[in-house]
């Protein structure tokens, strides 16, 4: 895991989350189960991971590919600036038209139907007050993918926050891009996964913050309500030892998957685990930090818990495919994803661009 990542870590990246995507989801029977151990049963009945063939129509990916390959598409054109914001608005427009039984979230249906791609600053829509879901932070992995060099994290922070605002523009949802982002961006550095929510933290809101102020949209309602997500990390930090960075990892014992039902519900909003923008990738983040390099454990912690379970997965899944490949993944889980054609050429694309 010390070399960096090939081209193939990369089409993994974008493969894998989509295979956490549709595994998480199950064709919305595990993304509304609130029980860890109910679907743990579940998925014991069904031969356990390893017998799952990801297709259609029992598996489709849900809203969070479908938004994660527009933002990445509109990525892979090279565009800059204004120019890839616009291209952005308008492909979250164009995704709208296929969520039929894939099921956006409030704010993202909100946010997109307000979007005026091709019009100045089009790509801009009115601050909510409710918009702290975890619709950005599950869409934004990519970001990390394409602008992934420490030089670059002003771009990355820039790219995240506009993007994750254009349905999120509460700091806790857009914030949550900015994480997804980051992580996989230190996945390719090959920073050590114990530094990442202190990275995040001290390294990137600040950033962040500062970009906010510099703009002028929103911002005292931003500066507002911008506490709670770095409050929130904290805590998170100091729960698991990692306040410095060094670990090692304070976990609870046992951990299974009722312990960890509970657990993600105290690090949520308001009770669904996973479903704002600071808690999907700390989910994801601690599922990464408890399954090293096994498949099945990843899955088992961001994927079969009861909260939203397709948002943890698609961002930790993109994160472990860039740490370890396809390495110990079942064939038949992603052999025949929906829209593993354009999951493997956006990351080509990206791949190129990122050198």
């Amino acid at each position: 895991m010390d070399r960096p990542p090939s081209l193939e870590h990369y089409k993994a990246a974008m493969l894998l989350s989509g295979v956490g995507d549709a595994l998480g989801y199950r064709n919305q029977l595990w993304e509304y189960n609130e029980s860890g151990p109910a679907i743990h049963k579940e998925l014991e009945e069904l031969g356990g991971i390893e017998k799952i063939t990801a297709e259609l129509p029992d598996w489709p990916v849900s809203d969070d590919t479908v938004l994660h390959l527009a933002t990445a598409e509109a990525l892979a054109t090279g565009k800059e600036g204004e120019e890839l914001l616009q291209d952005v608005a308008f492909r979250y427009v164009e995704a709208m038209k296929d969520m039929e039984g894939r099921k956006p979230g409030p704010s993202s249906i909100l946010g997109v139907s307000q979007l005026k791609p091709g019009c100045e600053r089009g790509y801009r829509v009115a601050y909510n007050a409710e918009g702290t879901g975890c619709g950005a932070a599950m869409r934004s992995m990519c970001i990390g993918l394409r602008y992934p060099h420490p030089d670059q994290l002003p771009l990355l922070i820039s790219v995240a926050v506009e993007t994750g605002r254009m349905t999120h523009p509460h700091p806790t949802g857009f914030l949550g891009a900015v994480a997804s982002a980051l992580f996989t961006s230190y996945a390719v550095q090959r920073r050590p996964i114990m530094t990442w929510g202190l990275g995040l933290v001290r390294e990137a809101c600040p950033v962040a913050k500062s970009f906010v102020l510099s703009q002028d949209y929103a911002v005292e309602e931003t500066k507002r309500d911008w506490g709670y997500f770095t409050e929130k990390w904290e805590w998170y930090l100091a729960e698991r030892g990692l306040s410095s960075g060094e670990g090692p990892v304070c976990w609870p014992h046992p951990y299974g998957p009722a312990e960890r039902d509970l657990a993600y519900k105290s690090f949520s909003l308001s009770g669904w685990a996973g479903r704002s923008g600071h808690d999907a990738p700390m989910i994801a983040l601690d599922s990464l930090l408890g399954a090293g390099s096994d498949w099945g454990e990843l899955m088992s912690r961001a994927g079969f818990h009861g909260g939203d379970s397709d948002s943890t997965a698609v961002i930790a899944c993109c994160c472990w495919g860039l740490l370890y490949g396809k390495e110990g993944v079942p064939e038949c889980n992603y052999r025949k994803l929906e829209y593993r054609d354009r999951l493997e050429r956006t990351a080509e694309s990206l791949y190129s661009l990122s050198h």
